[in-house]
């Protein structure tokens, strides 16, 4: 009878013994999990979605009838971009994932936002096919620009200039246009198409330069070597960012009045400097002829 007890004792015994390793098991995975640290590019991507969300909200509010509010969610969607891009280089936590989830967000928040606002403003109910792609270029003209950032970003990382308008500051010169002018119609009184003979060649412009190769400023690196290397651009952006918070969107339309002239300048002059290095060459094969 003894026997046949510790026999009927000993499954039970192995039971407990395994069932004991797999919560062991199971703690050290918990605890290793928990210690873990944070991937760096988590906070980066938090701004990103809050952009993201930013630019929801926007459009929420067009359809809302409340034109300026949503202006206004356009430039927080620019403010929350501009912490993920400075979070990214804090925490060296650029990433493949960011770059996509940045350039998705981007589209919705400075593509489609900005032309669904538009669209309400001047083209409210039209029909018109024209009209209409006019109002979807910020957002056409945006997707292509996003997708060949993100096949040059490898290429890019030390080029102090973007190629191309970036989205987010064709954004802001359309809501700083909005915003400057949606309660002063007068000012467009002497054009037969009033408020229209003006949005539809800004906007036009804007969607061509972020198609094109013209180069913009990026945002400044706030490291001491870069502050060195480049004090007069650090005061420019500290100008700008004074001048926003100041003037609102007056500084809205004048930094990136400022932002798109200075680079249409820049391009002119190498442009220019190009074309005279072409020429001079050609006389000196001339010459040796």
């Amino acid at each position: 009878m003894i026997g046949k007890g510790v026999k009927s004792n000993i499954p039970r015994a192995r039971y407990k013994n395994r069932r004991q390793q797999f919560k062991q098991r199971a703690n050290e995975r918990f605890k290793a999990r928990i210690n873990k640290p944070i991937p760096r590019s988590v906070v980066p991507s938090f701004f990103t979605l809050m952009n993201l969300f930013s630019g929801f909200l926007a459009i929420i509010q067009v359809f809302e009838g409340k034109l300026v509010l949503a202006a206004w969610f356009i430039v927080l969607a620019a403010f929350f971009d501009a912490l993920d891009g400075f979070m990214a280089r804090l925490t060296n936590g650029d990433s493949l994932f960011g770059i996509e989830l940045d350039s998705i967000s981007d589209i919705v928040s400075f593509g489609a936002a900005p032309g669904i606002l538009i669209y309400a403003w001047v083209f409210p109910g039209t029909t018109n096919v024209a009209l209409l792609l006019v109002a979807a270029l910020p957002a056409l003209c945006g997707a292509i620009r996003l997708a060949r950032f993100n096949v040059e970003a490898k290429n890019e990382e030390g080029n102090s200039f973007f190629r191309g308008l970036p989205i987010p500051a064709q954004a802001m010169m359309l809501v700083a246009f909005f915003l400057t002018f949606v309660n002063r119609p007068e000012f467009f009184y002497f054009f037969k198409h009033g408020v229209n003979s003006i949005i539809i060649p800004i906007i036009i412009l804007l969607s061509l330069l972020m198609v094109s190769t013209v180069p913009f400023d990026k945002v400044p690196r706030f490291n001491k070597t870069y502050m060195q290397q480049n004090r007069p651009l650090i005061f420019l952006f500290l100008f700008y960012m004074l001048a926003i918070i100041v003037l609102q969107e007056y500084g809205l339309m004048i930094v990136f009045t400022i932002f798109i002239a200075r680079g249409l300048i820049v391009f002119a002059i190498r442009f220019w400097k190009d074309l005279m290095g072409d020429e001079q060459n050609n006389s000196e094969i001339q010459a040796m002829e």
